[in-house]
């Protein structure tokens, strides 16, 4: 199981669109889960991050601090996990970012550039990355 925990809603059609778009797309590889959770300060944000997220999940930070990586690597080290653990958690925080408590309990913090995005078109990208990564471990065309 793939889950998304994101904070704050979605509120432009265009983004809804293409989130729904690839959310099907993944759907076609794996199981996938949407998560909102309501927009607060950093640590409110964090309490309801915190009740989303098993023991059991790999989780995955969205940190402009993290690591920076290509798609290929992505779809390794999602592969790789996958191998050892069913559950990958990817967390993308609110306006001020991560709680600290999130942030330590990461397994990996994953940067995809030091520029800042916004919140909605950043879960587009994500998901799009999330499905180029099955399609290039499925030796599909459409990464390049």
């Amino acid at each position: 199981m793939i889950k998304v925990i994101c904070v704050g809603k979605i509120k432009e059609e265009y983004l809804k669109e293409g989130i729904i778009d690839y959310y099907q797309r993944i759907s076609k590889y794996h199981k996938i889960e949407l998560i909102e959770v309501a927009d607060s300060n950093k640590k409110e944000e964090g309490e309801r991050i915190l009740k989303k997220i098993a023991k059991k999940d790999y989780v995955i930070t969205l940190d402009i601090e993290g690591r920076e990586i290509n798609s290929l690597e992505l779809a390794a080290k999602m592969e790789k996990v996958f191998i050892i653990n069913s559950n990958i958690t990817f967390i993308i925080g609110g306006s001020d970012g991560l709680h600290d408590s999130i942030k330590k309990m990461a397994h990996f913090r994953l940067s995809f550039s030091k520029l800042t995005f916004p919140h909605g078109l950043f879960r587009l990208i994500l998901l799009e990355q999330i499905y180029r990564s099955f399609k290039i471990l499925n030796h599909e065309t459409y990464h390049k």
